[in-house]
């Protein structure tokens, strides 16, 4: 499931993984906070949380994952993934290139630091 963060800076839409991440989960939570996003003439300045309630991604929220990246390049702004999941943040380091926009990780204690380097992010497309 990901869940919205709330409280966060206007500028910074946010989600938390818990337990298994569906398909369903991007169609119905992410896809539309980020289509809204673009939709208001904003830049999307992204924190996605991997914590500990985090247990796996299905092999269709991988290809929905995937699948953000075809947005227009210029709509992106910020990425911070928050994880201490050592194989995942090893991954996304990994292919950070393939991202069209700035793309940090941080560890899950730094979540805080986490929001304010994405709300410091470009704001309008």
């Amino acid at each position: 499931m990901i869940e919205q963060l709330h409280d966060l800076p206007e500028t910074v839409i946010g989600f938390r993984a818990v337990g298994t991440v569906e398909a369903a989960d991007y169609q119905t939570v992410v896809d539309p906070a980020i289509d809204d996003t673009i939709a208001a003439g904003h830049k999307v300045n992204l924190v996605f949380v991997l914590g500990e309630e985090f247990e796996r991604y299905s092999m269709g929220a991988m290809w929905q994952d995937a699948l953000l990246e075809g947005r227009p390049e210029r709509s992106w702004g910020r990425i911070a993934l928050v994880t201490d999941h050592a194989i995942i943040g090893e991954v996304i380091h990994g292919i950070a290139f393939l991202f069209p926009c700035d793309l940090k990780i941080f560890p899950v204690a730094a979540e805080p630091d986490a929001v304010q380097w994405a709300s410091e992010g470009p704001r309008d497309l």
